[in-house]
Order: C-alpha cells, then structure tokens, then sequence
C-alpha cells in the first residue's frame, strides 16, 4: 500500500510542504479543483519543485475542458513532470456545471466514457475521428478537420472518481485507477464488486488498478470528539453538494446502510437547520470514512483498507507544515508496519505499487 496526500497549493511554502512529504515518502501528490482554484496549474508548479513523486488531479472536472484540451494538458504535464502526471476525472454534479460552468449536465457516463477514448486517442498520437453520443470530431457538415496532436505521443493513466454502480463498472472497464469518496472499509464490496465486475466485463483483472482512498488523518486520543467533529463536516456534503432527489454521496452512504440517517441529514439541510444538519450526521460516517485515532487504532483501520484491497491512500492532513509531516511521517511508518504484518495482498488490489501499475 502507498501513501499519497492532498494539497492545496497556492505558495511556495505548500511546494515546500510537497518536496518535504516526498522526501518522507509519499508517492503521489493530488490536486483537486471545485469552483476555485484549478487543478493543472498547481501540477504544472509542483512538477518544477519536486523529482519523484506521482502529480494527480483529483479531480478534473468533465465538461470544463473539451477532452482535447483536456488531453492537451494532460500530455503536457506529463512531457513536464518526466511522466509523473495522473489524469485524475469526475462528472461533478448539476450544481457546479450548470451553475458555474454553464454546461448541462446531461449523459455523465456516456461523457466519461467518451472523454476517455479521445483521451487516449490523442496520447497516442492518433489522427482523430470520434463518432459518439456527446462529442462528434471533427463536427459534421462544417470545415473541421481530423487532426493528429503535434506533441510526441505518450502515456495518461486515467483515474475515475465515481461512485454510482454504473461509474464504478466503467472504472473497472476502463481506468487505470479509482478515487473513491465516501468509502468506509467494512463496506468495501459496496464498491469494488462493482469495479471488479466492469473489469471482467472488459476481460480485464481488477488488480490492474491503482484503487485510491481519500482520508483524513488525525492521531488523538478522543476518538469520540475527532469522530463527531469530521462527522459534523460532512453536513455539507451531505446537504448541499447534489439536489433533493440526486446526490451522489448521499446514494453511495446509502448503499452502505445509512441512508435514513443521510436523508434526514439533507432535510434538515434543505430545511435551513444547518447546526442541527450538523448534528444529526451518524458518527460513524466521521470514525469510517478517516484515520483518527491513536497510533494502534489507526494501523488496526489501515489493515481494513488494505485487506480489502486499497492501494493508495489519499492523507487530507491539516495544522501548519510541521505538523503535518509529522503526521505523514507516522503515517507512512504504520503503513509499512501493516504490510509487513498481512504479508501478500489478496483480494481486489494487489502488492504492486503505484508505479508498477499505470508506467
């Protein structure tokens, strides 16, 4: 199992912070966007102060960029990373697309399916032609041409953040990775019998996946308040992040047997009773979704991810940069420690790490 970590890089002290967390032995680095800061020039920075580790969005938003601009960075972060970049993708939701891209957000699968082939196509430096159901190149009846990318080809893997079940046979059909939100272990087969059930329709092992799990990560001693106080975080996500009637995280907690409990979250929500939104959140959403805990507590869940075939794990870790990598730094230490206890990994991952599965 590897450790990454999530950043917010808007200084040089957050690239300081970066090289610091490489040197201490996390391996990939992810970069997310939303209705800030974009994900690919942040990248594009770290690439320039840091040597080894895996540069990710997490995620790029479809429907942002036309999937020829979006191959364009992707193939330009890789040629300026020396093939570090990680093509990190999601469909978003209504609210962000229509509301602050003005894109409808119609055919989200057929539109991560379809961006993934011309993707790849324009990596490998194809002329490209694409007939589909929501992108059509060149257009029909205009003067567009077929055109080839004028950079030399080059390898993207492509991670899919989904957590629909059609989303997640389509990672296992098609991606080089898996970022998955709202993942608790004990619920793994939630997910990855999904994903091992695209990849077998693709005639394909699931194993062929870098499965990537954000975490927040906190050593203490009061679990209970730690629990409570992420689980409170969640009010928003839980609220506000979808509508009523679609919302993804809420359907993904819900697969997991706590759907009661989000939908009574969201009404409260909706309802404007944001504090007591906050309150209602089940606390084993905060306690199942993170790492927090004392040291032997944490390596105990780690086993859980691991076992259950998690590859990567994303650490969202928060104080100033000192505290931080001391976190990363204990982090990394128990991770080591929970492979070297469970030996060889069954299961849907797989003892190869990052770097052996998307080079």
């Amino acid at each position: 199992m590897q450790v990454g970590i999530s950043a917010t890089v808007t200084s040089a002290q957050d690239a300081a912070f970066v090289r610091d967390a490489e040197q201490l032995g996390a391996t990939s680095v992810w970069v997310a966007e939303a209705w800030g800061q974009d994900a690919f020039t942040p990248l594009g920075y770290l690439a320039a102060r840091t040597q080894h580790i895996a540069l990710g969005s997490a995620i790029a938003q479809l429907g942002a960029r036309t999937p020829a601009n979006l191959a364009m960075s992707a193939m330009s972060l890789q040629l300026l990373s020396g093939g570090r970049f990680r093509l990190g993708i999601g469909t978003s939701g209504p609210q962000v697309m229509e509301g602050w891209h003005g894109i409808r957000f119609s055919k989200p699968l057929a539109a991560t399916r379809e961006t993934i082939e011309i993707v790849r196509a324009v990596a490998a430096g194809e002329r490209v032609s694409y007939d589909g159901t929501v992108f059509q190149l060149p257009l029909p009846g205009g003067p567009g041409r077929s055109l080839r990318s004028m950079l030399a080809p080059t390898r993207v893997p492509v991670y899919i953040a989904a957590l629909g079940p059609r989303n997640l046979e389509l990672t296992g059909q098609l991606a080089d990775g898996w970022i998955g939100n709202a993942f608790m272990p004990e619920h793994a087969r939630v997910f990855l019998d999904r994903i091992e059930a695209g990849a077998a329709a693709a005639g394909r092992t699931s194993n062929a996946l870098d499965l990537v799990i954000p975490v927040s990560v906190e050593f203490t001693d009061d679990v209970d308040e730690a629990a409570r106080r992420h689980a409170r975080g969640y009010a928003f996500t839980i609220g506000a992040m979808g509508s009523r009637d679609q919302n993804f995280y809420n359907a993904a907690f819900a697969r997991q047997g706590i759907g009661e409990d989000v939908q009574a979250v969201q009404e409260l929500w909706l309802a404007g009773r944001r504090e007591k939104a906050a309150e209602r959140v089940p606390v084993e959403i905060g306690s199942g979704t993170n790492l927090l805990g004392p040291p032997a507590l944490v390596r105990e869940r780690i086993k859980l991810y691991r076992d259950a075939g998690i590859t990567t794990l994303q650490a969202k870790l928060t104080g100033d940069n000192r505290s931080r990598l001391d976190t990363l730094a204990q982090l990394v230490e128990l991770v080591a420690a929970a492979d070297s206890d469970a030996g060889p990994r069954g299961g849907a991952g797989s003892e190869v790490g990052i770097s052996d599965r998307v080079n």
